[in-house]
């Protein structure tokens, strides 16, 4: 079925047609437009009965849907901030230990020779050593300090290319690093190279949901993480002998934040969510927080994560 624009009013009009309760059509008209129906829209499921029964839970108001959505934009806002920390102190780490060994010339660290010559990832080697070539060439003249270092010294640091690099193409980077570099640098954030290789795809994936102000508190990966001490140490419920919280849901990043972080970072963070939660908590009533916590994989113990 074709999508056809619809009015401010004709919007409204949808949302009480489902059971929604709209307590001030002109605010609600007002907001609508300043953020998007569709964006506010995509926080429905949360307030209604049932996938199959799209119909809102009795007594569910427009404005606790819009809370919901002030509160994932409050808790991506925290989320980003400490991955955009780990983000850069990922690429610091990585072009510190590369320099440090092959050399701060693009000609040097970026030799085929310093990567792994595991089977099978030769060509994935080769692929992200062109992306990077790629990104110098495009940066030359678009970005001040690669501009600065190729007219002044003739090449590109690493720890100036770093910058420009994507968190993307900085994870990839580290899963074709020779073993000991990968040891040396997981030794930075006291986890290990299985961690981290398991971590780096969920960090990417969230941080690019952010940039995109994507929903967050709900979102699931593709990708799960194994099973670590704070699963255990939570006594997280299992089901089917699986964990059903912290595996590729939001909670799943709050424990890849606990081993990344430094402890003040993560104990700010923990603060800072626990607030928006409270406060979420405090704007709903149609439905009880446990039923946010559990569409974000919180159990009802997060908080305990902060001092294990």
């Amino acid at each position: 079925m074709e999508k056809i624009f619809k009015t401010l009013e004709e919007q409204v009009d949808i949302l009480r047609g489902k059971g929604l309760i709209v307590e001030d059509v002109e605010e609600t008209k007002e907001i609508l437009l300043r953020e998007n129906y569709f964006f506010i829209n995509g926080y429905r499921p949360v307030l209604m009965n049932s996938v199959s029964d799209k119909t809102f839970v009795i007594g569910a108001t427009f404005r606790e849907l819009y809370s919901i959505f002030l509160f994932d934009r409050a808790f991506r806002t925290i989320l980003f901030k400490n991955l955009l920390i780990i983000e850069n102190s990922l690429k610091s780490v990585i072009s510190y230990q590369l320099s440090r060994k092959y050399g701060y010339k693009e000609k040097d660290y970026l030799n085929v020779k310093n990567f792994t010559n595991e089977h099978g990832k030769q060509k994935k080697v080769k692929d992200l050593i062109d992306k990077m070539k790629r990104q110098i060439r495009v940066n030359c003249a678009n970005h001040n300090a690669t501009m600065h270092y190729v007219n002044n010294y003739g090449y590109i640091p690493l720890w100036i290319l770093v910058k420009v690099l994507s968190f993307g193409i900085v994870c990839e980077l580290y899963t074709i690093l020779k073993p000991e570099d990968k040891i040396a640098i997981a030794d930075i954030f006291n986890t290990s190279t299985y961690y981290l290789d398991d971590f780096l795809p969920l960090l990417a994936n969230y941080r690019n949901l952010c940039a995109h102000e994507d929903i967050v508190y709900e979102h699931r990966t593709e990708r799960y993480i194994d099973n670590n001490k704070y699963h255990e140490l939570l006594k997280i419920p299992k089901m089917d002998d699986e964990y059903i919280y912290g595996k590729n849901d939001v909670f799943a990043l709050i424990i890849i934040l606990k081993f990344m972080l430094k402890q003040d970072q993560f104990h700010d963070m923990m603060k800072e969510s626990e607030y928006e939660i409270e406060k979420l908590d405090g704007r709903i009533d149609s439905i009880p927080i446990d039923r946010i916590l559990d569409r974000m994989g919180f159990p009802k113990n997060y908080m305990d994560l902060m001092d294990l």
